[in-house]
């Protein structure tokens, strides 16, 4: 249990600095090959593109566990824990609607390339790695709103103030 929590408390975070290691390293390999040996590869090319769109959407992921998404709160401000959470629950709700139906439309352009056999131009593989980025992000979502949601029922049940995240600027 211990190392599902570790892992429930830092997926995102080992995942975004993998694919952030993942695409410095080899942004600067190809720098450095173009400009000591006037080459380049198109295979770095690639990695850096997928990379940074798996950074986008754990990101998101990541943004929904810590409420850090851009937000107008300044009703927030007047409201109290009751009715602060109920809001809360309902925008996760909206939330959760769209990325159910993002989830399932993203599986479907997956769905696609796998039955075509759709392959990357320059490293060769499978297009369904990296078109994975998306429903990956839209389920890693799914999971945080589902624990928001029961987080904030349980602030709602007991009266405790719903967490909002950390802020930005005071």
């Amino acid at each position: 249990m211990h190392f599902l929590r570790k892992i429930d408390r830092n997926a995102e975070r080992w995942l975004l600095l993998t694919f952030y290691v993942m695409l410095v390293i080899t942004m600067a390999i190809e720098v450095l090959r173009r400009e000591i040996f006037a080459y380049s590869s198109i295979w770095g090319e690639e990695i850096v593109r997928y990379s940074f769109i798996y950074l986008a959407w754990i990101g998101a992921a990541a943004a929904v566990k810590e409420r850090a998404h851009i937000r107008i709160d300044v009703i927030m401000h007047y409201l109290g824990p009751r009715p602060k959470a109920l809001l809360y629950m309902f925008g996760d709700l909206v939330m959760m609607v769209v990325a159910v139906i993002a989830l399932y439309w993203s599986m479907e352009a997956v769905h696609v390339s796998y039955k075509f056999g759709s392959v990357t131009h320059g490293l060769r593989i499978s297009q369904v790695w990296f078109l994975m980025a998306v429903p990956t992000g839209f389920a890693l979502m799914i999971w945080r709103l589902l624990q928001s949601l029961y987080r904030d029922f349980i602030s709602l049940k007991t009266g405790r103030p719903v967490y909002e995240g950390d802020t930005l600027f005071d």
